[in-house]
């Protein structure tokens, strides 16, 4: 009875388990995994957060983007309200057309070109903006891939320092 429990304590006693450690060897430890695959997701799901979260804006910044918004869908609802007040009151609507008609063709360039310019700008402003949180979010994406990566084992040569290579290569130039 003595070698039995000798022999058990030599293979799950203590603190280790060898036949857990040599099977290891041949098959991933599916635990341990789950653990580093939920470190990742939770490490992904920190970034997009992070991409996501509302910057520290200023009062001032939040009014001024909100009244950004309106031109836009006020042009939009601007046009359905023209077809509206068409069919409402067709002769009202001609008498305004025709005054629209009057107005000189220099000054609808004028309004293209301040409309087209507005837009312009807002469009570049927003796009830079875009950028700029797209490069701090692949600053952040690059830490959390680093801190993930597994450190590279020492006991192998590099790449450079492969005296195979370094022949095989030469065998190839010539």
């Amino acid at each position: 009875m003595g070698l039995v429990s000798m022999l058990l304590d030599a293979m799950f006693g203590g603190s280790r388990n060898v036949l857990r450690d040599t099977a290891e060897v041949f098959r991933e430890n599916s635990e341990a995994r789950a653990e580093r695959l939920q470190e990742l997701q939770m490490a992904a799901l920190d970034q997009f957060g992070a991409e996501y979260r509302q910057s520290n804006r200023g009062g001032f910044d939040r009014v001024m983007d909100g009244l950004n918004r309106l031109p836009r869908p006020m042009m939009a609802l601007g046009c359905i309200g023209l077809f509206v007040a068409s069919m409402a009151d067709p002769t009202w609507f001609a008498a305004r057309m025709q005054s629209l008609a009057l107005v000189p063709e220099p000054l609808w360039w004028l309004l293209g070109v301040i409309v087209s310019f507005y837009f312009g700008a807002r469009h570049q402003a927003k796009g830079q903006e875009f950028q700029k949180d797209m490069a701090a979010s692949l600053t952040r994406f690059q830490k959390v891939t680093e801190a993930q990566a597994p450190a590279p084992s020492t006991s192998m040569n590099s790449v450079s320092e492969n005296a195979a290579l370094k022949d095989w290569r030469a065998a190839q130039t010539t």
